[in-house]
């Protein structure tokens, strides 16, 4: 699923910047902040996407074409 690939690497993004941040570095705190931002967004698109496979499971299977004689 293309969604939670790209949730993936939008939190691995932001690793490097959370262990500056946790140092005391205020600018890569507002990084993280705008990251976290990012991965807001990717989850709901995860969620979104995982909605729409379910409503496609719940849909009844088609009738086969009558044959025309």
């Amino acid at each position: 699923m293309l969604e939670y690939d790209r949730l993936k690497e939008v939190v691995a993004s932001a690793e490097e910047d959370i262990i500056k941040a946790d140092k005391g570095n205020k600018a890569a705190g507002t990084r993280v902040r705008k990251t976290m931002q990012e991965v807001k967004e990717a989850a709901q698109d995860v969620r979104k996407k995982v909605l729409e496979l379910r409503e496609q499971g719940d849909q009844p299977p088609s009738a086969p074409p009558r044959p025309s004689f």
